[in-house]
């Protein structure tokens, strides 16, 4: 199942980035990404439907990790399309309070949320076989949370899917209100999101390219557990600057004859002169 759940998933990275490279309107790009993962998740659904769990630990892992990761996208494509349709044009203050609305609703959302929220943000797992199997489903529980289809879903799986986007959702409007000139009143996990000028990249937008893709491949962000899209978003309002076909910009950095990871190779060799250096003064690398 994992093989091909991740084959699954790794498609609908592949299809999203290219809509990214489509030249469209934003509105248009995330509305081509909601179909995308709507047909990735009725991929994925079908797929299981024939597919037999070997144990209960497996049918935690679909309902926890793997079904959350395909859903969780699709929503969060829709909080970020309604958003953008709906956006009003007008003057920083508009935009402002615009923002505001949209991060008021979702702290209600946790709020009402607070106790599986608090299970799932401190890792808790011992609610798990409860929460992420099937046949479990109370009439009490509430219906907005739960998918009809019951050999598909479980008590949890779906608001979970909603908390990952949410928070997801939320990051982004608060970059949003950053980049109208309000870093001084709204912060990410309790820091600035961004409190101090912004630096100037010097190198080329390929090199930028490179090293957000070996950033993404490697997991050091996220556990890797982020698009691409994302981190070039991050990377473009730090450095204030666009780079533009991040994808295409891969392509041209695989097609290299020589030496394909230029700007790697160029870290490596500055920072091994940088060591050799401190080294000869008889100081430690990390030491002035």
């Amino acid at each position: 199942m994992k093989t091909i759940t991740e084959r699954f998933f790794s498609a609908l990275e592949h299809q999203l980035a290219e809509i990214s490279l489509s030249g469209e309107s934003l509105i248009e790009q995330y509305r081509a990404s909601i179909k995308v993962s709507k047909k990735a998740m009725n991929k994925l659904k079908s797929y299981i439907a024939s597919y037999a769990f070997e144990n209960v630990a497996e049918e935690v892992n679909f309902f926890k990790e793997i079904k959350p990761k395909f859903y969780s996208k699709y929503i969060y494509f829709i909080n970020i399309h309604n958003y953008l349709l709906q956006k009003p044009t007008g003057g920083e203050r508009i935009q402002q309070d615009y923002i505001e609305m949209h991060l008021t609703e979702l702290k209600t959302f946790f709020d009402h949320n607070r106790a599986f929220y608090s299970y799932y943000r401190s890792g808790m797992t011992q609610m798990d076989e409860i929460y992420y199997t099937r046949g479990h489903f109370d009439v009490h529980a509430e219906l907005e949370d739960f998918e009809e289809d019951e050999q598909y879903s479980t008590t949890h799986d779906y608001k979970l899917s909603k908390i990952i986007a949410n928070e997801k959702f939320q990051d982004y409007l608060k970059l949003e209100l950053a980049k109208i000139g309000h870093e001084d009143i709204m912060s990410i996990g309790g820091r600035k999101v961004f409190p101090f000028d912004h630096p100037k990249w010097t190198a080329s937008p390929t090199d930028a390219a490179e090293l957000l893709y070996g950033l993404q491949a490697s997991c050091a962000v996220n556990n890797g557990q982020i698009d691409i899209k994302e981190l070039v978003g991050i990377w473009e309002f730090v450095f204030q600057m666009k780079i533009n076909e991040p994808y295409h910009k891969l392509y041209d950095i695989a097609k290299r004859q020589t030496e394909m990871f230029v700007f790697f190779k160029r870290m490596q060799d500055s920072l091994w002169n940088f060591i050799k250096q401190k080294l000869s003064k008889g100081l430690p690398p990390n030491k002035k």
